[in-house]
């Protein structure tokens, strides 16, 4: 069971997600902003903050059998605490919530019992490495990873490009391709980066969110015991966790946005007079962004719903969410001008920022591919 006495008041009771949220708020407003540039520019890894974040519940409330709902919004809101100031910090947590949304939604005992509290308050970190597997699920790439049967589990080799809140300690969810008897099939397990023939490199430095610690994971025949196995076969498993993966997300785009907002009422005193003649101002991005809040609060309360209408309605509310905070962080930077342009200021950060939600998978084009399939 979780380690209450990481994520708790100091009475041996875990905080309700309102506490964990406020407490997530506090911590992230105490520290983040003056570590932001750094992690922009610098690409330095919060990890201080993110098991700190884990120390006071922000990923465990979620959790099936680990709080006693299911509760997504409070992981979702936390990570938007957090994303208020700082989308690299968020997006992490968001990797960190998936690893134990994958662990805990398993059948894995194994895995619930040893890694999952770990992964649950902060005292182990880890990824997701869904990125490939969720296009090729859909038709979008081939499989990158590729497994054999073994003496009591798999071999797997390939490469990943890009898997991130990673390091030598960490741990990732992979999918890998057996072939079986002349035909295939996808198996999920967890792995720990610093499983003999696993290597990290660090390949690319991106535009926005450099200090996420995303490498590229190669793999050189990495044996997977069956104790570290998910799913086998991944199809049912992958229905059973796919809203969560990205209902989840939202929180990515509900900081972003507010501090979207935020960043445009700044300018409502010395810019105001010419801002108003701009075709987008705040009000109406606020009542998205509420009206989103609520849709995804609704989505989220039923997250192993297998009803095709529901699938569709995730998929349209994290469309909206990508789609919402590009707009918002390219308002916050025509209303902040030339303040906003320049190297360090906040405007130009959440814009690139901003894009990114648009592009994690699934991504936009992604996103809109699925509901035309779901058309046709």
């Amino acid at each position: 069971m979780l380690d209450v006495q990481s994520v708790s008041k100091g009475d041996g009771t875990v905080l309700p997600g309102a506490e964990v949220v406020e407490a997530v708020r506090a911590l992230a407003a105490r520290e983040l902003p003056s570590l932001v540039n750094t992690i922009d520019v610098d690409g330095h890894y919060p990890e201080q903050q993110m098991r700190a974040f884990g120390r006071l519940g922000a990923y465990a409330h979620h959790l099936p059998g680990m709080s006693p709902n299911i509760d997504l919004m409070t992981a979702i809101n936390a990570m938007a605490a957090a994303g208020e100031h700082c989308l690299s910090t968020s997006f992490c947590m968001w990797c960190q919530d998936a690893l134990g949304w994958y662990i805990y939604a398993s059948d894995n005992q194994h895995l619930r019992t040893s890694v999952g509290p770990q992964i649950a308050t902060g005292a182990a970190l880890g990824g997701t490495a869904l990125s490939n597997p969720m296009k090729s699920l859909f038709g979008i790439e081939p499989m990158r990873l590729k497994g054999r049967r073994g003496d009591g589990g798999y071999v797997v080799k390939g490469l990943l490009p890009y898997v991130s809140n990673l390091g030598a300690d960490h741990y990732f969810g992979a999918i890998f391709e057996v072939e079986d008897g002349g035909s295939t099939r996808n198996v999920m397990a967890v792995i720990p980066c610093n499983a003999e023939g696993v290597s990290l490199a660090d390949n690319a430095k991106f535009t926005a969110l450099d200090g996420t610690r995303t490498f590229a994971v190669q793999m050189r025949d990495v044996v997977v015991p069956e104790a570290w196995v998910l799913a086998d076969p991944v199809d049912p498993f992958i229905k059973r966790i796919r809203a969560g993966f990205i209902l989840l997300q939202a929180g990515m785009a509900f900081g972003l946005i507010r501090d979207c907002l935020r960043l445009i009422q700044q300018t409502k005193g010395p810019l105001g007079h010419v801002n108003k003649y701009l075709d987008v101002q705040p009000e109406p991005i606020a009542e998205q962004l509420e009206a989103m809040e609520v849709e995804v609060a609704r989505l989220a309360a039923t997250p192993f719903e297998d009803d095709l209408g529901y699938w569709r309605a995730v998929i349209e509310a994290r469309l909206a969410a990508g789609d919402a905070s590009v707009a918002a962080a390219h308002a916050a930077m025509l209303h902040c001008g030339a303040r906003g342009y320049v190297a360090g200021a906040a405007a130009q950060r959440r814009l690139r920022e901003a894009y990114f939600v648009a592009i994690v998978t699934p991504a936009t084009k992604q996103l809109r591919k699925m509901l035309a399939d779901m058309a046709h």
